[in-house]
């Protein structure tokens, strides 16, 4: 299945369904060296992991991880890193009833068109059981952006009709919804067990916040920093639009009104978001992101079949009522992969950049040492002249020239060389030879 993978430099692909035996990640573009533990991964797994509260699927998975391969005695080996999670608590039979039939909201029908086959139970790769592996790869990106300075942080700001006007963001931690403004928080408890209870759902907005991020990363034109961290961000199930600084306000306002301003103490303002003509400013990266009400409902819903014939449909099992709590993690995770993959991209500009010094570098060395020879050439050139005069032997040696012809030949194939080249390159050297003796 192709759209398993992201990243240039920071490359993840994640693996399994949601009622596999497992689901996973690896990553590659690690270098070695680097402290990574279960532990670092643990953490961050256990925000996303659902049946933590009331507002949550009651599903109880441990989640678990298990590093495979690319770590060693506790540091990254340079090789792809491959992280696991066991499914353990799916109710299979829950969706035996869906086999045939596509639910309202979710992929069932696109995935049976596209590919003609699709894992019904519990939306196969379109799970959000899928996150796993982006909160694992994520955890190894936080960890590198931290020793770079870097924080990020998102909370619930919207639910429903309930709006967040705080920006706590030690509160986060502190109630169920993952919410930066106390009172709002307890609101939208509220609003989602009601929702829940009456068998609905309600969607909302998540606000993230990355701060520390250099000036500098993201690329022009198509590898803008804005469309690869909202490329990513877009990635994520549930997740129906993405907006940076100002976003779709921006429409409202006039050039002056948006404009940030810049001093010499910095940008007077940030309703770019920290990003500008795709690079970032050095100023926080603000994004938000639409999420949509869970799709599945205890509500009867119109639908059909895998064969077109109506139906309407009733969705049981265990599910989030709201799906924002535990998409925290994930736009976290997700924003800190495209953030990292950048911050590379830019090391391996500077590589690049080093890498010609060096090379430059080597090849004076090696014109030097070619200068070198030609001098000492010509040394020896003067000394065969002068035994060539002492025995009457004549400066031109047809038939020495003749077998040094072919043995440069079979040389120059050896060492992949044009043939043409090099013998017109000698041509010179030895008629350079002729000169000197014949002095």
């Amino acid at each position: 299945m192709l759209g398993s993978l992201f990243g240039k430099y920071f490359r993840v692909v994640t693996f399994g369904e949601s009622h596999g035996k497992a689901v996973g990640v690896v990553v590659d573009g690690v270098s070695p060296g680097h402290p990574i533990s279960e532990g670092d991964i643990q953490r961050e797994l256990d925000r996303r992991r659902p049946g933590q509260s009331r507002v949550t699927s009651a599903r109880d998975e441990k989640d678990r991880v298990e590093i495979l391969s690319g770590v060693f005695q506790g540091k990254t080996l340079g090789s792809p890193i491959c992280m696991l999670v066991w499914n353990q608590d799916q109710r299979s039979g829950d969706y035996d009833a869906l086999k045939d039939v596509f639910r309202p909201g979710h992929a069932d029908f696109t995935y049976q068109r596209k590919y003609g086959i699709r894992d019904h139970r519990g939306g196969g790769r379109a799970s959000a059981r899928e996150t796993v592996g982006r909160v694992a790869a994520g955890a190894i990106a936080r960890k590198q952006l931290k020793e770079l300075g870097v924080v990020i942080r998102a909370g619930t700001v919207a639910v429903g009709p309930v709006i967040a006007r705080e920006r706590s963001w030690e509160e986060v931690s502190r109630n169920p919804v993952r919410c930066p403004d106390a009172e709002a928080a307890r609101l939208m408890e509220e609003a989602i067990l009601k929702a829940g209870a009456e068998g609905n759902s309600l969607g909302g907005l998540v606000e993230l916040e990355m701060i520390g991020v250099p000036a500098g990363l993201g690329d022009p034109v198509f590898d803008k920093l804005d469309a690869t961290l909202a490329y990513s961000l877009m990635s994520i199930g549930a997740v129906k639009g993405v907006e940076i600084g100002e976003g779709f306000e921006a429409a409202k306002l006039t050039g002056l009104q948006m404009n940030d301003e810049m001093t010499s103490g910095g940008f007077l303002s940030n309703r770019s978001g920290g990003i500008l003509g795709g690079i970032s400013t050095g100023a926080p990266i603000l994004a938000r992101v639409a999420v949509k009400p869970t799709p599945s409902i205890r509500h009867p819903q119109k639908t059909i079949d895998k064969s077109g014939q109506a139906r309407t449909l009733v969705i049981n099992g265990r599910h989030d009522p709201c799906i924002c709590p535990r998409i925290v993690p994930v736009v976290e995770s997700m924003a800190a992969i495209a953030i990292y993959d950048a911050w590379l991209g830019n090391e391996r500009l500077k590589d690049d950049g080093n890498t010609l010094e060096k090379l430059r570098s080597e090849v004076d060395r090696i014109d030097a040492e070619i200068l070198d020879l030609l001098r000492l050439r010509e040394e020896v050139s003067v000394d065969i002249g002068e035994i060539k005069i002492e025995i009457g032997k004549s400066v031109l040696d047809n038939g020495r020239e003749e077998a040094m012809k072919e043995t440069r030949a079979a040389l120059a194939d050896r060492l992949g060389l044009d043939r043409q080249y090099v013998e017109a390159l000698f041509e010179r050297i030895i008629e350079r030879s002729r000169e000197v003796q014949s002095r």
